[in-house]
């Protein structure tokens, strides 16, 4: 699943595979504003069925945090 979610997340993004590592900051490294927030959202509720909220993912800070948050709420 984490394949699958970085290579979406990647697509969209347009940035290489191994730009997203588990210790990434998600803010910096998709250079994130309120749009591409809603973009990223979008990506994790297609590719895992995880239905999320803005304000559930701003206080994660990495993409291991990230997957960490959508593993629990599976």
């Amino acid at each position: 699943m984490i394949e699958k979610l970085r290579a979406a997340i990647a697509e969209e993004f347009e940035l290489e595979e191994t730009d997203i590592t588990p210790e990434a900051p998600i803010k910096e490294t998709l250079d994130l504003d309120s749009l591409s927030l809603v973009d990223l959202i979008a990506q994790i509720e297609s590719q895992t069925g995880v239905k999320l909220k803005g304000v559930e993912v701003t206080h994660i800070l990495t993409f291991e945090e990230l997957y960490d948050f959508v593993y629990e709420r599976m």
